[in-house]
């Protein structure tokens, strides 16, 4: 993944509650410390298809499921769980774009997956369009012209929360679309598309009520035994930073930084 190490920098948070969140799993609980990366996230953008798995069994042009190395992740709000990434509960296979395609149902959550990028999330409309949040712009596309290579998975359950119906998932994405810029109030594809989901407010950018109980947390599994937890006080700025451990290839530097490869 690269040495990053030197771009490495450390915000101190301490205006977070500490404490050893009840009904996690035991492991080591990083409080106060978050890694951030000098390059803003980077959302789909107009790259070549290089930028997507290419190797001998990740090519994008193969119709069967694909195993790709990511990081695995696990979210808590307090003690209840509303995120899991765990290739040991779900599936993980990503599918070329043609493939997902015969897959989908409109109001789905769909995630497209590249190379030291953030994923990308839309939510299918039908036939091969997408609404999703692009270039600071809330748009409607084709999936297979945007996509630029990518390989990508349905992801209905990735949040825990409880689904709205087909029908005013559409509605949420399809009464923004045109909204631009300071019209806006979520800060990636990710926020938008699960909000269009689930319908919750803490998805949006300041949405989040806060409270002094009120605390997540995101377990980094770094393998089977290592996982590192980090604390935030909105579920806004945790997706954030995982979209950056995604975008930034933070897991080696973890693991370097804590000694525990």
């Amino acid at each position: 993944m690269g040495n990053q190490l030197d771009r490495i920098t450390h915000l101190n948070y301490s205006e977070l509650p500490t404490g050893d969140p009840a009904g996690i799993e035991k492991d080591e609980l990083r409080v106060g410390v978050a890694y951030f990366f000098s390059d803003e996230e980077e959302e789909l953008d107009d790259r070549s298809q290089s930028d997507g798995y290419t190797k001998d069994n990740n090519s994008p042009s193969k119709d069967g499921p694909v195993a790709v190395d990511e990081v695995e992740y696990s979210a808590f709000c307090c003690q209840e769980c509303i995120f899991s990434k765990l290739r040991e509960n779900e599936d993980l296979n990503v599918y070329s774009v043609k493939t997902l395609l015969t897959m989908c149902k409109p109001g789905d959550l769909l995630e497209l997956i590249g190379n030291a990028q953030a994923p990308h999330w839309a939510i299918y409309v039908r036939e091969d369009q997408i609404i999703h949040l692009h270039k600071g712009e809330i748009r409607k596309d084709s999936l297979l012209e945007i996509s630029s290579g990518r390989q990508g998975r349905i992801v209905n359950n990735r949040y825990r929360y409880r689904a709205l119906p087909a029908e005013l998932v559409m509605q949420n994405a399809c009464g923004h679309l045109g909204l631009s810029s300071a019209e806006i109030c979520w800060t990636n594809s990710e926020s938008f598309a699960a909000w269009c989901r689930f319908g919750k407010r803490e998805f949006k950018a300041g949405g989040e009520a806060h409270s002094a109980e009120q605390r997540y947390f995101l377990k980094v599994h770094l393998s089977e035994t290592t996982v590192h937890t980090l604390m935030f006080r909105s579920l806004e700025d945790l997706i954030r930073e995982r979209r950056r451990v995604d975008a930034s290839g933070i897991l080696k530097e973890l693991s370097l930084v804590n000694g525990k490869e």
